[in-house]
Parts: structure tokens; C-alpha cells; sequence
């Protein structure tokens, strides 16, 4: 009889390991940065970059020098057309005054941005003469710079904000209601009501609103129609 013995393999020292080993999740990849250096320019290079630099520097210089230049001339440009506006404006008052027979000297400005004519005593005696152009409170001296600049406008084609002063007659009114001004701002914000300044042209209403504005805490605005137009002065809202 055959006795037959069977031997079963035992597992080696290093068999758990391996399974161990087996189930363990497999170890991430390294990441690998990737740095870039610089490497330094050749000489050619060098050279070809700084002329790049200054040649863009050169025109950005003419660039600015250009729009300079430009600039300067418009503004050149604009005072010739404005001075042009007081000449044919004077043209117009020289001309009105040999017709009502008035003496005075005339004189063109530009002042403030503004075209203007001022006639001025030529004489001894002739300011007064020259109030007849003035009339009641500047009245006729407003129709006459409106005709000037319906003179100016037929001549050059351009709506013009020409000034028309006789005898000194706007410097003088610009000091009183520069006065009235003040003294109502001060009524408004003493007592806290508004004021409803009486009838005034709009020279005048200009003068008022220009003191009115420089004044903390006080404002204007006009209302009406002209002739009738007028301030309202309140306490800022």
C-alpha cells in the first residue's frame, strides 16, 4: 500500500508584505515646477532693445510737443478771431456815432474770453453827451450792444457775446450791484426768507448771481421773462 503524504507550501516571510504592499493606494508623482530664467541679452540684442525704448520715448515726446503746438495755435487762433469781433463791432459804433453826432474815443478789447467795445470821453463835456446812449438804467446801452452784435454776426457769420461800454457806465453799475448783492445774501441768511430782487437785464442779473455764488450758503436763480426777468436769492437747499 502506497502511503502518499501531502505537504502544503507555507506562505514565505515576505508574503503578507507583498499583499500589504498590494493594498496600499499607489504614491502621487511629484510635481515638477518648471522655472524659467532669464537669460541675458546679447550685445546686439541689448542695443536693438534700447533703441526700441528710446525711439518710443522720441515720438512720444513729438506727440506731446504736437498736440502743444496745436493747442497754442487754436488759442492764438481764437484771441484773433475774438480781437476781429471788437474791430468790426467798433467799425459799427464809430459809424453809429458820426450819424447821431457824438464825440468819444472808441476802444477794442478782448476781455474775460469776450469781444468789447468801449466808448470812452473824447472831450471835455462829452460823458454827459454820451449818457444819452446809456438811457434809463442801461436800457438803451442794451439795445445798442445787441444791434453791434447783429453787426458783427452779419460781417463774420458767428453769433458774437460782444460787450458794449459807454462812458464806464457797466464798471460803475457792476460796483452797485456788487453792493446790493452782498446786502441781500446778508438779509437772506439773517431773517431766512428768500428775496425776489427786482427786474434787471441780464448784465446786471449776471453781476448778482456772480457774487451770490461766491457766497457760502446762499444761492440765486433767475425767473420770468425778459424784460421782466429777476433774481430769487434763499438759503442753499
Amino acid at each position: 500500500m502506497t502511503e502518499t503524504t501531502s505537504t502544503s507550501a507555507s506562505p514565505g516571510p515576505d508574503s503578507d508584505e507583498a499583499n500589504s504592499a498590494d493594498s496600499r493606494p499607489a504614491a502621487a508623482p511629484h510635481a515638477v515646477e518648471v522655472v524659467e530664467v532669464d537669460t541675458p541679452d546679447t550685445p546686439a540684442e541689448a542695443d536693438a532693445t534700447a533703441e526700441a525704448e528710446e525711439s518710443e520715448t522720441a515720438e512720444t515726446a513729438e506727440t506731446a510737443e504736437t498736440a502743444e503746438t496745436s493747442t497754442a495755435a487754436e488759442g492764438k487762433n481764437r484771441s484773433a478771431d475774438l480781437f476781429h469781433e471788437s474791430e468790426v463791432g467798433a467799425d459799427y459804433v464809430e459809424g453809429l456815432l458820426d450819424v447821431l453826432d457824438l464825440d468819444g474815443d472808441i476802444d477794442e478789447l478782448v476781455v474775460g474770453g469776450r469781444p468789447m467795445v468801449e466808448v470812452i470821453e473824447g472831450g471835455t463835456g462829452t460823458n454827459r453827451k454820451l449818457q444819452a446812449l446809456v438811457g434809463t438804467r442801461g436800457a438803451t446801452l442794451e439795445a445798442l450792444q445787441e444791434l453791434t452784435r447783429l453787426a458783427v454776426y452779419r460781417q463774420t457769420g458767428t453769433p458774437s457775446r460782444l460787450l458794449l461800454d459807454v462812458g464806464g457806465y457797466r464798471v460803475a453799475r457792476r460796483k452797485e450791484l456788487t453792493a446790493v448783492a452782498k446786502n441781500t445774501a446778508q438779509q437772506v441768511k439773517e431773517l431766512g426768507e428768500q428775496v425776489r430782487m427786482e427786474a434787471m437785464s441780464a448784465f446786471e442779473r449776471k453781476c448778482v448771481h456772480d457774487v451770490i455764488n461766491a457766497t457760502a450758503g446762499i444761492e440765486s436763480e433767475s425767473e420770468g421773462v425778459e424784460p421782466n426777468r429777476r433774481i430769487i436769492v434763499r438759503l442753499s437747499s
